[in-house]
């Protein structure tokens, strides 16, 4: 009788991390990439860079942290988004503050 045992089957894998590192290596090109060449608009260039970095952070969280919504990673996973979301409030309204004081600054200009 075989019983799967729920501990294993987050278990390292070298195709897993061949996996995420060629991910990773695949975005972390993108964007020097794309910097390089000078053929966007930067708007554009700043979009796809900040895209390329989310996909960045979801890679390694699966494949290098191995988290994903199964039962013994839920509490993880959950902590993991709640500080995603902080940290976006946090970097939103700085850069939120900083774009009004801009404005505000250059009044007499």
């Amino acid at each position: 009788m075989s019983e799967s045992n729920p501990s294993h089957a987050h278990e390292p894998t070298l195709a897993g991390y061949l996996t995420g590192f060629g991910l990773a290596l695949i975005l972390t090109l993108i964007p020097f990439g794309l910097v390089a060449w000078d053929g966007l608009s930067i708007a554009t260039t700043l979009v796809v860079v900040a895209i390329c970095a989310v996909l960045q952070v979801l890679v390694h969280l699966i494949f290098f942290l191995h988290l994903d919504m199964s039962e013994e990673q839920r509490w993880n996973t959950i902590s993991i988004a709640f500080s995603a979301v902080i940290m976006f409030v946090l970097v939103g309204g700085t850069i939120w503050l900083f774009y009004s004081l801009k404005f505000r600054m250059m009044v007499g200009y």
